[in-house]
């Protein structure tokens, strides 16, 4: 701004100043409005009143008092407008010409008026009053008393719940009893002709599914049977117990075969890989085993949950192995490196059960907290299925969408698998000579025709499920309302 030339440093100092440009007052006036206005224009929470005196309505060739950034309508760019023309956007559209940057200069190509593009239009139009938006609108897109009904200028309606699918109702078919202690695991062998149930006897029992006898029983574990699974691909059964044993029972001797040592603790549950001769169990030690059927040879120990591993399930696709746990995750293993792919953080609860869907690649996971739903591979989050207030011990869907989940109290509830809607509540009498307390469920499994629900319950029952044949939508309607839908990402 100056410049300083010193002539004595004993004597004096000398300042030559430049020539100080004079505005006018009214140049002065406009640029402490335009600074005050800059200062509070960032207070969102009070809108600023569009007046028409502080805009300058030019025409072309005619420069703007105003040159602070503004988005253009039609380039939908910020930038200082040598030629504004915004105020007569505003007034009249179609003897609008378009802003220019700085440095384009008025040539016969930049004065043309061109009409601008529909985006451009109703972008300007909703950031005005409605009252000016209408300028910037076709007579044909107003609807009466000043709307619009252009989609793109309409308030969006919040996301609702779709219609849910339509499902028969269950009822109690058949309750069959013989065993001695809490049934805790349920298989129904690949042919569908009977099933097996393993309880806190000490005793595996297979039963015919059609009539509910019981065809034999097995006996060798020393302490409960938490799981049981039946070979798609040999005449084998395996189970495990809570006297850390793994075994493998020859269907064709009903003999003991193979026993799979290595767990330290009580083993929860098992599976079969569906493709190939592996098993893969669950235990008390917070680790899952990966066992090779034929050679015994634990292949892999899954290590990485923090405790008790309560549930396992396989299959064919990636990730193949998933486990359940009471620290609250659930994690999706890559079988040929024995490492997790990922870990799925957001139940707040112990995780007791996993249920596959048989056609889609999903997963639903049980915890006290909420039922959730997750897609594959990468274990992204669907949606919360809220309602079943208890401990879920146990989980199976269906081909049609139907998703049970059993749970602490003795309560079935029944749900649509897409829409997450709760159609059927189930709370069956116990045992005649048993206490209420032992209503519980802690198993539960669809038979391969998928037309009977077996369970394993606390009064030392198993209970046999069918869809009431008579019913229809119209003699049991959805009890529905499209409420809308809460965004839960946890």
């Amino acid at each position: 701004m100056t410049d300083i030339d010193v002539v004595d440093s004993n004597v004096s100092v000398y300042f030559i100043f430049q020539d100080v440009q004079k505005h006018s007052v009214h140049t002065l006036v406009f640029r402490s409005l335009k600074r005050t206005h800059d200062m509070f224009v960032a207070d969102h929470a009070k809108p600023v009143s569009l007046d028409e005196t502080r805009y300058s309505w030019t025409r072309l060739g005619e420069p703007s008092l105003w040159s602070n950034p503004m988005q253009c309508y039609c380039c939908m760019q910020n930038h200082i407008c040598s030629y504004c023309v915004h105020g007569v956007v505003l007034r009249d559209l179609y003897n609008a010409v378009y802003c220019r940057s700085p440095g384009v200069a008025l040539t016969a190509d930049t004065q043309i008026h061109r009409n601008p593009s529909e985006g451009g239009v109703h972008a300007m139009a909703l950031a005005l009053p409605p009252s000016q938006a209408r300028y910037f609108l076709s007579d044909d897109s107003l609807l009466e008393g000043g709307g619009t009904k252009n989609s793109s200028l309409v308030a969006r309606k919040a996301p609702t719940m779709p219609k849910p699918q339509w499902h028969a109702p269950w009822k109690l078919f058949r309750v069959i009893s013989g065993h001695l202690g809490w049934v805790r695991s349920i298989a129904v062998e690949p042919g569908n002709q009977w099933f097996v149930t393993g309880a806190g006897d000490r005793t595996i029992k297979i039963w015919d599914l059609a009539s509910g006898k019981l065809k034999l029983s097995l006996t060798g574990h020393i302490s409960t049977v938490r799981g049981v699974a039946v070979s798609t691909r040999s005449p084998y059964l395996f189970s495990c117990g809570e006297d850390k044993q793994v075994k493998c029972w020859d269907l064709e001797y009903n003999k003991v075969i193979r026993h799979y040592h290595g767990h330290l603790s009580a083993v929860y549950d098992l599976d079969l890989h569906p493709t190939i001769d592996v098993l893969v169990t669950c235990s008390r030690d917070a680790t899952a085993r990966v066992w090779d059927i034929r050679s015994k040879a634990n292949v892999h120990t899954l290590s990485g949950h923090t405790n008790t591993v309560a549930t396992v399930r396989c299959q064919a696709a990636e990730p193949q192995i998933i486990t359940g746990s009471h620290d609250s995750t659930i994690r999706l293993w890559d079988l040929i490196a024995g490492k997790t792919r990922a870990t799925l953080t957001n139940h707040k609860k112990s995780v007791r059960a996993l249920a596959l869907h048989p056609r889609q690649y999903t997963l639903a996971s049980g915890s006290a907290d909420n039922i959730k739903q997750w897609t594959f591979p990468d274990g992204n989050f669907i949606q919360n299925l809220s309602g079943h207030n208890a401990i879920i011990n146990a989980m199976a869907v269906n081909s049609d969408g139907v998703l049970v989940s059993g749970a602490d109290n003795g309560t079935i509830h029944l749900w649509d698998w897409r829409t997450g809607y709760n159609f059927q509540r189930i709370h069956a009498a116990v045992q005649p000579g048993s206490l209420d307390s032992e209503s519980g469920i802690f198993a539960c499994m669809f038979d391969h025709s998928e037309s009977r629900l077996i369970t394993a319950e606390a009064d030392k029952t198993i209970k046999v499920y069918k869809e009431d044949d008579t019913a229809t939508e119209e003699s049991h309607p959805i009890n529905w309302k499209p409420e809308i839908l809460k965004r839960k990402r946890f």
